[in-house]
């Protein structure tokens, strides 16, 4: 027997990829009729999909309107410090539980995305797939759920730090650097490496923000 999909649940995934990717950015309105028409969606699943999204401050009230939520440099930096603990206690657990398989997949993800070096874009995808599949590794669904919602509002930031040049090449090398203590069973090294890799993703989003406020 065929599972029936929930409309709400996928009115909520469909604004919440469009704004992962851009479609939409911080400041924009959303407005109900407009998602339905765009989605196909009725104006019901739409209306409970955007209460959700408020309710996780994904959206925020400017007037009677909804927009896409922003972060300023307080909340940014509060991000990232939850980001990296929770990245890092999902590495040590992935060196910890993470079956061969789970392993070897996560190496042909970093052979794999190291193609993509010169596309900001794809390779900024390619990363957050290859977060998540630590999050899997980790066996633990209370630290998915977290780094879910961490995940999600990073969305909120209209830029990714890969864009800045060189970072991208950086990065493959970090992501080697933890899939290899990962595959060592090295709980503290992998961990380690987890958390200096976001803090030099953290940084570098700070020297784009300083760039940008230059200009």
């Amino acid at each position: 027997m065929s599972q029936t999909r929930s409309p709400t649940k996928d009115a909520y995934g469909l604004i919440l990829e469009a704004i992962d990717v851009g479609v939409y950015k911080p400041g924009d309105r959303l407005v109900e009729s407009e998602l339905a028409e765009r989605f196909g969606v009725s104006r019901t699943p739409i209306r409970e999909a955007l209460q959700r999204l408020e309710t996780q401050s994904l959206l925020e009230r400017d007037g009677r309107s909804l927009i896409v939520a922003s972060l300023d440099h307080n909340q940014m930096a509060e991000l990232y410090i939850v980001r990296r603990e929770l990245e890092g206690l999902a590495a040590r657990l992935a060196a910890k539980h993470a079956t061969e398989e789970e392993i070897k997949v996560l190496q042909d993800m970093v052979v794999e995305d190291d193609k993509l070096i010169d596309d900001p874009t794809a390779l900024s995808r390619a990363n957050r797939r290859f977060h998540e599949q630590i999050h899997l590794a980790s066996h633990n669904r209370y630290l998915v759920q977290q780094l879910d919602l961490v995940h999600r509002t990073m969305a909120l930031m209209a830029t990714t730090s890969l864009a800045v040049q060189g970072r991208g090449e950086i990065a493959q090398s970090e992501h080697k650097g933890i899939v290899d203590a990962i595959a060592a069973r090295d709980e503290e090294a992998a961990g380690q490496a987890l958390k200096e890799h976001i803090s030099v993703a953290f940084m570098t989003r700070l020297k784009q923000d300083a760039s940008r406020r230059d200009k």
